[in-house]
């Protein structure tokens, strides 16, 4: 196997992931506006069968050669990481106040950094640390979380933040040998064929207009996985990771056009933060790439 030299542009990798979370919350309001009628395993089955699909032409062109891989390993463990998190995330949304399961959404970019340097040995340094720290009381002040955040049940967020972490981390370790189109197909591969289990006890007939809306969350997801990965694969997790915060603002403005939720003085604040944690990513210099 032929191993490349693994990228650290954090600007092109910052903007990408920036795209990333505009994606990702569009896919929220799409997941808000369907939940209503349909079921939490419908939905996250529906995601990853989309992703699936979505290859489908690449496929028909080139055949399956662009997905041919010696990582099937580190491609299930990306899937483990990932689609655990999805469960522990729908969990928390279940069992906690929207707001406690909103910080641990958004809660992975603090423990990305540490692992990052300790999986791949990346840098760690205080500016890294000061950034991500910035973004997460950002995300403190628009979630506005109560004291549920200490409740024992609050450790399936926890979880679900170290495993979105994990996932982010594990892209990273394969950049050096996949693509983000290998690494999203065997995500959603793997994840469809897991997330079909609860589908035996959990089906439910759709509507024309459900269907549709699940059928755009996969799409949406899909891009979001794609350019996510692209994204991590041409900077450091901990660089570049405090713009996956920027869901949350992009959120909030949708609720407000959507809605008319109108965001109080403290989101506005957290706002600022996170922004200004988004742009230290942005304006942190390109270092020397590594082998691994």
């Amino acid at each position: 196997m032929v191993e490349l030299v693994r990228q650290d542009n954090p600007r092109q990798g910052a903007l990408l992931l920036a795209l990333s979370a505009l994606l990702f919350a569009i896919m929220g309001v799409l997941i808000r506006e369907v939940s209503s009628g349909v079921n939490n395993e419908t939905v996250v089955f529906f995601r990853n069968l989309v992703g699936v699909f979505f290859f489908l032409p690449m496929m028909l062109l080139k055949g399956f050669a662009p997905f041919r891989t010696q990582r099937l390993t580190s491609h299930f463990l990306r899937t483990f990481y990932g689609l655990g998190a999805m469960y522990c995330f729908f969990y928390a949304i279940a069992h906690l106040p929207l707001a406690d399961a909103m910080v641990f959404t958004y809660a992975a970019p603090v423990f990305t950094p540490l692992l990052a340097w300790w999986w791949l040995r990346e840098s760690l340094t205080p500016r890294i640390v000061g950034m991500v720290l910035i973004g997460f009381v950002g995300v403190l002040l628009v979630a506005k979380p109560s004291g549920a955040l200490f409740e024992p049940k609050a450790f399936a967020g926890v979880a679900a933040s170290l495993l979105a972490a994990a996932a982010f981390v594990s892209i990273r370790a394969m950049s050096n040998s996949e693509p983000a189109s290998r690494i999203v197909f065997y995500f959603a591969t793997f994840s469809t064929l897991l997330s079909a289990i609860p589908m035996l006890w959990a089906r439910q007939a759709l509507t024309t207009h459900q269907l549709m809306l699940l059928l755009a969350i996969g799409l949406v997801a899909t891009t979001s996985q794609l350019v996510m990965s692209k994204a991590y694969a041409l900077a450091p997790p901990g660089k570049i990771g405090p713009l996956s915060y920027l869901a949350i603002v992009f959120s909030g403005a949708f609720a407000w056009y959507l809605w008319g939720e109108v965001p109080g003085w403290s989101s506005w604040v957290g706002a600022a933060l996170i922004f200004a944690a988004s742009l230290l990513s942005i304006t942190l210099p390109p270092a020397r790439a590594k082998t691994t």
